[in-house]
């Protein structure tokens, strides 16, 4: 599945940074500041576990953010649920992005 298919069939736009241009992405690098305030450099991956990880996207997903009014990112994304029916035919979403 390409970026393309991503736009037409979920309304998703992609945005590419250039190499090497860590200002051309400032969200991303607050993420990362952030996330090594728990995740220090020096601990490999391997020794992290699921259930740790799980703990961190957790945390960050019920953090407020200013830039989305102060709701949490989890709070906005379910409220971007809320308009999908509930029942919904996959195969269906499936092929528009294929």
């Amino acid at each position: 599945m390409g970026y393309s298919a991503l736009d037409r069939g979920l309304a998703v736009t992609s945005y590419f940074c250039d190499p090497r241009s860590p200002w051309q992405k400032g969200a991303v690098e607050n993420a990362n500041g952030r996330l090594r305030r728990y995740l220090p450099s020096d601990v490999p991956a391997e020794r992290l576990t699921a259930e740790s990880l799980q703990a961190l996207a957790n945390r960050f997903n019920a953090t407020p953010r200013r830039c989305l009014g102060y709701r949490t990112p989890a709070e906005v994304f379910e409220g971007r649920l809320d308009p999908i029916p509930a029942k919904r035919d996959t195969a269906a979403v499936v092929s528009r992005l294929a």
